[in-house]
């Protein structure tokens, strides 16, 4: 790594530190011309995931998209924020998982219902409603007997 303060070529790493999430590396680094330091960070590149919508369109994964979708689902409930987070957490590593680049819209829905299944049985009847297009009681009335 070149120095940025005189650009000279050759750098030394003199501490490295793992960040507490475990995804970046900080490095101290000197300059053996300038003698100055200057530290750098090192982190995987990610690529970006594609949803496939339902209308064949496409759009970047949001977490925050889920997050709004499962906290809808859970107001009312007796599920934590601490739970929520679990949930989104649980979802995106599934997500990531399928070492694909696109995913179906449909297949995110599968992953949050079922980790909504294990918390709490009326936010899973709320999300599953929303992300299968519940059309009348009957459709209800199935899911329900499914969870007995």
């Amino acid at each position: 790594m070149f120095c940025i303060f005189c650009h000279h070529t050759d750098t030394e790493v003199i501490e490295t530190r793992l960040s507490e999430d475990g995804t970046t590396i900080r490095r101290r680094r000197r300059c053996p011309k300038c003698q100055r330091r200057f530290t750098t960070y090192e982190r995987v590149e990610e690529l970006p995931i594609l949803v496939i919508k339902r209308n064949g369109n496409r759009e970047r994964f949001d977490r925050e998209k889920l997050r709004r979708g499962i906290i809808k689902a859970c107001e009312k409930t007796t599920v934590s924020v601490d739970q929520i987070e679990k949930i989104i957490g649980a979802v995106e590593k599934e997500v990531k998982q399928q070492e694909k680049t696109e995913i179906d819209s449909a297949m995110i829905g599968r992953f949050a219902a079922k980790e909504l299944k294990r918390v709490d049985k009326i936010a899973y009847i709320r999300f599953a409603s929303v992300f299968r297009r519940f059309v009348d009681v009957e459709d209800f009335e199935k899911e329900i007997k499914k969870l007995s």
